[in-house]
């Protein structure tokens, strides 16, 4: 490897070997290689979470949301997934020279309607402007911190050997809203974005039940998901391609463009793998806020660790992890 590559940002194989090879190993410490979400810290009595992500959303304008909305979604989302309540962000902006103040303020008002929602408070920052020329518009990092309820990994299944995997709903709208946007297709449609904060069903599904491992599914899909679960927990896992719900108008653009469904982006759904005596319990909560949600497949024990996918005619085929570009800049 000796340039960075738009690829080495899509959430796939070539991400996850930047992050592996090269960035874990210029910063190793036990609480980095875990590869959670957020990182779990003990201080003194109290259990944290801490997390960052940096946004370079284009457009930064979509259905559904904005960078801004996403910003927000995608930290407190991080925080939730290893069972921590969201309860600070801090918000730092780089912003390019003839910026618009009116397209400034609509995503300062986005991400205080989100935060809102969310039930956080975003409470420091920084601001830095750059000559014309040196950024796309604008680029926006978050940092938040959570306080852990139940501490769960992201990517730790355990010594399940028949994990139940659930997926919170229809898979791969922000993906497909973002190409749309793009003008990368000649039509419009009424679809939009699931960017949302996930606090409501997570904070009630951590009352009841004590996940396995939970992930959302954003840069990669369900795919780069379900992918590092059977890599990282030498587990092999089987979903069925009929209990994946895919909405009529992703289908369509996926189809017409090539794309596998499972491989786009999310900004509001996320992955749970519970044991199996919880997994209708875990449903029946998801499918209050989603009607989507279903448990797609299980794991299984072999020496393969390997995903796949029973198609719709019961076929099987692998499910790979997403190769390639894909879609940058879409979070």
């Amino acid at each position: 490897m000796e340039k960075i590559l738009l690829s080495h940002g899509g959430g796939g194989e070539e991400m996850n070997a930047l992050i592996n090879d090269i960035i874990f190993k210029a910063f190793d410490n036990e609480i980095l290689k875990s590869a959670n979400d957020a990182a779990l810290l003990r201080l003194n009595s109290t259990n944290l979470a801490f997390t960052t992500d940096s946004f370079v959303v284009t457009p930064l304008f979509f259905s559904g949301g904005d960078i801004g909305k996403i910003a927000i979604c995608g930290t407190v989302n991080d925080l939730l997934m290893v069972g921590a309540k969201p309860l600070y962000l801090s918000c730092s902006f780089i912003i390019e020279e003839g910026f618009s103040i009116d397209e400034f303020k609509q995503i300062l008002n986005s991400m205080s309607k989100t935060a809102k929602k969310a039930g956080v408070f975003i409470v420091c920052g920084d601001t830095k402007v750059v000559p014309k020329g040196k950024c796309d518009k604008i680029f926006i990092n978050t940092s938040g911190v959570g306080e852990v309820i139940k501490e769960i990994n992201t990517i730790n299944l355990g010594s399940q050997q028949k994990a139940k995997i659930l997926v919170s709903g229809d898979i791969a709208r922000h993906g497909s809203v973002i190409m749309q946007a793009r003008d990368e297709l000649g039509f419009e449609s009424e679809l939009e974005s699931d960017c949302k904060p996930l606090n409501e069903v997570v904070l009630e599904i951590l009352k009841t039940i004590t996940p396995l491992a939970m992930r959302d599914a954003t840069r990669g899909g369900l795919s780069a998901v379900l992918n590092e679960w059977a890599k990282f927990c030498k587990v092999s896992i089987k979903v069925k391609e009929a209990r994946i719900k895919i909405s009529d108008e992703v289908m369509g653009i996926c189809e017409i463009l090539g794309f596998e469904p499972c491989d786009l982006a999310n900004e509001g759904t996320f992955v749970l793998a519970v044991e199996e005596k919880d997994a209708l319990k875990a449903l029946e909560i998801l499918q209050k806020f989603d009607k989507n949600a279903n448990i797609i497949g299980e794991t299984f024990k072999d020496d393969k660790n390997r995903v796949i996918l029973e198609t719709i005619y019961g076929v099987e085929r692998f499910l790979e992890p997403p190769k390639g570009e894909l879609l940058p800049r879409i979070c």
